[in-house]
Order: C-alpha cells, then sequence, then structure tokens
C-alpha cells in the first residue's frame, strides 16, 4: 500500500477530507497526523475507526523527531498538508503560535519529505519519483479586494493579518523547496469554507450556536465584508484531483463563485432555521447584534477558479443554497459541533 501523510486531518476540512479520501483509495494507507489542539475533534473521525487504510497519530508538525520516524516508519510516498493555526481573530491576539505552526510546521514537514525522497536537488532517490507534496492554503495571502474583481493564481501576495502572513510564508516555502529542489509539489488557496464539523468559533456555525441559545448574533462592523463560500466537500474534491492531476509547481485557486457579505449569511441561516426549528416567539434575525470591527479586516476576497475548471476538469456541485441548507440540518443533528 501506498503510504499517504495527510496533517490536521482532525480540523475541520481535514475531517471531511480523510473520509473520502480513505474510502475513495483503499490502496493507500493514510496516516493522519493532528496535535488536537482546541479546532481538532476525533469524533469527527469516527466512520475512519473501522478502516484498515486509516492511522491516526497525535503529535505536532514542528515535531522534528515525530516527523522524521513518520516518514522512516511509513515510508511516505506523499503528503496532504491542511495542519495550521486558522483563527484570525486568535493570531492578532497571540501570533507567535502562528507562525510556529503555520510556518515552521511546514517547513519540518517538507524539509523532511525532501530528505527522504530525494538524493540532491533535482534528484529523486529510485522509486520515489511520483512523490508529491500538497500545501493547503487560504485565499487570505492576496489581501483584500474593492467591490470588483477576483483573486487569480497571479495576484500579488498582500497579506493583512499574522495569520495571512504566516501562511503566505509557508506558500513561499513550498515554492522554493520546487524552485531550488526540484521537488513536486502543488499549493490551492482556497476560499471561506464551510459545511459539516467546522469549529463553533466559525461564522456559521456561531450563528447556528446563537440562535439555538437566544443569545445575540455578533455581526462585525457593518456586516459588509464579503466572502466567497465554498462547500467543504467540493474543496476535499479539488485537493484529490490537484494532488493527483495538477502540474509540479503549479497553484490552484479553489473557489465556489459564492459571494455573500456577512449579514447576508447570518439572514439566510436565520430564515432556515425560522423554517425548521422556529423560535416560540419573534424571528431569529431579531438576535443580530453590530460589534466593533475586527481589526484590519478585510473587505471582499473574491477567487477565480477559471484555471482549475479549465485544465482539471472541476466545479463545484453544491451552490450556496444548497449547501446551506445541509450545513444547518447537519448541526441540528449534531449540537455537540456547535
Amino acid at each position: 500500500m501506498k503510504s499517504i501523510l495527510v496533517t490536521g486531518g482532525a480540523g475541520f476540512i481535514g475531517s471531511n477530507f480523510v473520509p473520502y479520501f480513505a474510502e475513495k483509495y483503499p490502496e493507500y494507507f493514510i496516516i493522519n497526523l493532528d496535535k488536537l489542539t482546541y479546532a481538532g475533534n476525533l469524533e469527527n473521525l469516527k466512520e475512519c475507526e473501522t478502516m484498515t487504510n486509516y492511522k491516526f497519530v497525535q503529535g505536532d508538525i514542528c515535531d522534528e523527531i515525530l516527523v522524521q520516524s513518520l516518514f522512516e516508519k511509513y515510508d511516505i510516498r506523499g503528503v496532504i498538508h491542511f495542519a495550521a493555526e486558522s483563527h484570525v481573530d486568535n493570531s492578532i491576539k497571540e501570533p507567535k503560535s502562528f507562525m510556529e505552526t503555520n510556518f515552521m510546521g511546514t517547513f519540518n514537514l517538507i524539509e523532511n519529505a525532501r530528505r527522504h525522497w530525494m538524493e540532491a536537488p533535482n534528484q529523486f532517490k529510485s522509486g520515489y519519483e511520483s512523490c508529491r507534496f500538497h500545501h493547503i492554503s487560504t485565499d487570505e495571502v492576496y489581501g483584500s479586494l474593492g467591490e470588483t474583481g477576483y483573486f487569480s493564481e497571479e495576484t500579488p501576495y498582500a497579506p493583512n493579518s499574522p495569520y495571512s502572513a504566516s501562511k503566505a510564508g509557508s506558500d513561499f516555502i513550498v515554492r522554493a523547496y520546487h524552485h531550488t529542489y526540484g521537488m513536486n509539489v502543488t499549493t490551492s488557496n482556497c476560499s471561506n469554507n464551510y459545511g459539516p464539523k467546522q469549529h463553533y468559533e466559525k461564522l456559521i456555525p456561531t450563528i447556528i450556536r446563537k440562535c439555538l441559545a437566544e443569545e445575540p448574533i455578533p455581526v462585525y462592523g457593518n456586516g459588509k465584508n464579503i466572502r466567497d463560500w465554498l462547500y467543504v466537500l467540493d474543496h476535499c474534491r479539488a485537493i484529490d484531483l490537484i494532488f493527483h492531476e495538477g502540474k509540479s509547481g503549479e497553484t490552484y485557486n479553489v473557489g465556489g463563485h459564492n459571494e455573500r457579505n456577512n449579514l447576508q449569511i447570518v439572514h439566510v441561516v436565520c430564515k432556515i432555521l425560522d423554517e425548521i426549528k422556529s423560535r416560540k416567539l419573534g424571528k431569529y434575525a431579531e438576535l443580530i447584534n453590530f460589534v466593533q470591527d475586527r481589526p484590519g479586516h478585510d473587505l471582499r476576497y473574491a477567487i477565480d477558479a477559471t484555471k482549475i475548471e479549465t485544465e482539471l476538469g472541476w466545479k463545484a456541485d453544491e451552490n450556496f443554497e444548497t449547501g446551506i441548507l445541509k450545513t444547518v440540518k447537519w448541526y441540528l443533528k449534531n449540537p455537540v459541533g456547535v
């Protein structure tokens, strides 16, 4: 069996990806390395517990000895790298852990991959020629858009938060290892993901949680900050496609073509809850509470996904209306998630 190391597989996107990937590719042995910080939850990987081609390892991607031992023990032939600190508010309060995990953790992983797969720059060990390192990043590295335009793979980096700066740094590490050592790498920069298993701190789970508790729903500033929303399983399929068919050294932007501002998101979720789990008195939207805006809050993100659509044939299965309904229903059935 071909061993694939997935990092951060107990987090939101990872815990959607790992069951999908392990089931689709029984010929792969999936090693899921996750530190299990507050955002990691093994409950989200229950379906993997009986899979014979899956193993969980608790540990830190910054732990050089651990990472090296995993490459040697399992003869890792591919890496799909999700693990990251990702909450912007937390990066503003405590930026150091973001730099350590997102920057140095990525360096530790790709350096160990290089040592295990390559004899010298541009020279793979025999049998390791197809080994690939795929790095999952974010559209936040591009900074903020105005009312028009889209982020493409050629958009200059302009990160505006400690989080996005740390992710930009990790992207550059991966790029450098391709250009310096000839490593087989790919990177994907995605728009805002939503769907099952997301941590309660994020926007959509927060809206649902506050509604069900009949507490004020916090909305930053005037609620007009715009994001492009991507259903998490559509993202998982894109990662699968890039890992197997993407061109080495290339970056692929993945977006859902679903631009909504934060206030629109709140109203959509409130409306769905009004219809399927109504309040005893009033409407959920009456709980909306505008709060002080986040420092350096980017106005708008929007992805141009033309490259992955035309070169690899990917397209999103879910539009926002179908995806958000599935999401709300999942959280109603899984209240531990909120």
